[in-house]
């Protein structure tokens, strides 16, 4: 890390935080989106998956092509960022529910670009010490995705146009951080044409083969718990929460996930990374199978355990990552990590349409006992390597 500019990861951070805002936008305004469009409560799970979806087909793409191994890396998640705003912005043109679920589809293809692109320019910076970069990382798109919620809480007159324009404004701002601050990284080794048949023997390494599974494991729990937390506030019976309230609070679950982050890339450093990872895995698992017996708890009692869950739940996210870049082939790891992601939020729609269909037809109290299932999978798997 001593060879690296000072700059280099702050910039990154930034950039990440910046773009990655894009994310959850649509999810930020969905109370207007509602109204306007009158939609039911399960199409949040529709248009958060469109996203998902949307990135899911753009990182296949992006890592089929070798593009972040092939092309200058920056460029890529410049451009990628340029056209993520647009998609994002477009969605004003036009309010309808198709154009929704069309234009947060272009979006998540665009992050495809942003996110798994900027961990790969992480990866070319700091050979060592890249657990603690990454958590930094995405630390800033946990902060990013937070951020719309924060926005929506501000005022109940303020319009939701606005929150989607100034996610779009700060996605492009993060493009230009990268594009002009943030040059080739040391450790870059450039990938040749495409090679489809290296890219499925990325998982005959057992390390490798291990690591992702475990991050699989994680994203079965994040992005549901993070799809549904304003519906799961709205389920404590000891607490009446208006629409500011709800957003705002949102925010802080979401956004405490930065914190731990942050701390678990120190952690890490003292403990080890594999040793941090499945801790935090643990935890998170913990959460889903007490999760029954949290709606009946006083306000104050709800909120502490929703914020431990919010931490949890991500802390380990950037050290899987890391192990992922860390075992993988060289050339190939700008690759790697987009195909890891790339499958890793598949399986993230899955969860989310399966919540979002238990959520109607069983007990809503007991329903995130599913997402304990993603925790245990990656236990099994990981700890078995």
């Amino acid at each position: 890390m001593s060879h690296t500019p000072k700059h280099i990861l702050p910039i990154i951070v930034l950039a990440q935080f910046f773009c990655t805002s894009l994310w959850f936008a649509g999810n930020a305004v969905m109370p207007d989106l509602a109204m306007k469009l009158d939609l039911l409560k399960a199409d949040i799970g529709y248009i958060t998956s469109s996203v998902q979806l949307g990135f899911i087909i753009g990182t296949l793409i992006y890592a089929v092509f070798t593009i972040a191994d092939r092309f200058n890396p920056s460029n890529v998640f410049f451009i990628s960022a340029i056209l993520g705003a647009a998609f994002n912005t477009l969605i004003l043109l036009e309010v309808s529910f198709v154009n929704v679920l069309i234009y947060r589809f272009m979006t998540g293809f665009f992050l495809a670009g942003i996110y798994p692109v900027g961990m790969k320019i992480a990866a070319d910076y700091y050979e060592k010490g890249l657990g603690k970069a990454l958590s930094f990382l995405v630390g800033a798109l946990v902060l990013g995705t937070a951020l719309p919620h924060l926005i929506a809480s501000y005022d109940t007159s303020f319009d939701w146009k606005l929150v989607i324009l100034i996610t779009s404004g700060l996605a492009i701002t993060g493009g230009l951080l990268i594009k002009l601050l943030v040059s080739e990284g040391p450790y870059r080794k450039k990938g040749q044409k495409p090679r489809i048949r290296e890219i499925g023997e990325v998982f005959r390494n057992q390390d490798f083969k291990a690591a992702a599974f475990g991050y699989f494991g994680h994203m079965w729990e994040l992005y549901a718990f993070w799809a549904f937390i304003p519906y799961i506030l709205e389920l404590n019976s000891l607490a009446l929460y208006n629409r500011q309230t709800i957003s705002l609070l949102s925010f802080f679950i979401i956004g405490s996930g930065a914190l731990a982050c942050f701390i678990g890339g120190y952690i890490a450093e003292k403990y080890g990374v594999k040793n941090t990872a499945k801790t935090f895995l643990f935890l998170s698992g913990l959460c889903c199978i007490f999760s029954p017996i949290i709606f009946d708890l006083e306000s104050i009692y709800f909120l502490m355990f929703m914020i431990i869950w919010g931490m949890a739940v991500i802390a380990d996210s950037p050290l899987f990552s890391s192990l992922v870049a860390n075992t993988a082939t060289p050339n190939l790891k700008g690759t790697a990590l987009t195909l890891v992601n790339s499958i890793g939020f598949t399986i993230t729609v899955i969860s989310i349409q399966l919540l979002s269909y238990l959520l109607v037809s069983f007990d809503q109290k007991s329903v995130l006992l599913v997402l304990a299932l993603g925790p245990i999978f990656g236990l099994l798997n990981f700890t078995r390597k």
